[in-house]
């Protein structure tokens, strides 16, 4: 079943009309932050700059949901609260070990939530920090000393944290950086062009590893 839904994401990247979803979730926080531009943008950005034929209209598929499996990314976002029940625990379980890809921006305030659940879905496996040789930071544009900052808010730096399993990267967590921030329009937080472009940069980058840069099994 893995090795099939890794074929799938390779022959998608290259075909007209997949689409990319974003994950809605309970507890309360903001699972819609960003909704209207952000992950649009990023499409829009890769379908010019890199010459995909990705949808132009992105889904939204609840953590329970089998649809997820329609969808070969999956994009998180928030400020607060994250909850997932047993069923979405074991969803979204199944989901990454089939080979799907979960993409999380803390868009501030999610962290100590997310960790928390993601305990749940792998208990036995750690969140580490990528590091800056790994390929997702040079798949498509390169970013030799890793994610960019879009907006400041602990003073903290950004961290590029996933979950690896039997040699996988199963998601990649952003974190301290705010890259759907940065891919709003340009009027939603009054970014710079060289931000945004930086954070579009690097979203093109997390797509182009998932479907085409090495994102496989051992």
């Amino acid at each position: 079943m893995c090795f099939l839904f890794l074929l799938l994401q390779l022959n998608l990247f290259a075909q007209d009309g997949f689409q990319l979803a974003v994950l809605k979730y309970q507890g309360g926080g903001d699972w819609y932050a960003n909704l209207e531009t952000s992950l649009p943008n990023l499409i829009n950005f890769c379908n010019r700059e890199l010459k995909t034929t990705i949808s132009q209209e992105q889904a939204i598929v609840e953590a329970s949901s089998p649809e997820i499996f329609n969808y070969p990314l999956v994009h998180m976002t928030g400020h607060g609260n994250v909850v997932f029940n047993e069923q979405e625990v074991t969803n979204l379980r199944n989901y990454l070990l089939a080979g799907g890809f979960l993409h999380i921006d803390d868009n501030y305030g999610m962290d100590q939530f997310v960790r928390r659940e993601l305990k749940k879905i792998f208990p036995n496996e750690k969140l580490v920090e990528l590091p800056y040789d790994h390929p997702i930071y040079s798949a498509a544009f390169n970013f030799r000393n890793g994610l960019p900052k879009v907006h400041e808010h602990d003073k903290k730096p950004p961290q590029g944290l996933g979950i690896i399993k039997n040699g996988r990267l199963l998601l990649f967590y952003t974190y301290e950086a705010d890259l759907g921030d940065g891919w709003e329009d340009p009027e939603v937080h009054n970014d710079s062009e060289e931000i945004r472009r930086k954070a579009l940069e690097m979203g093109a980058n997390i797509l182009t590893f998932v479907f085409l840069g090495g994102n496989e099994l051992p």
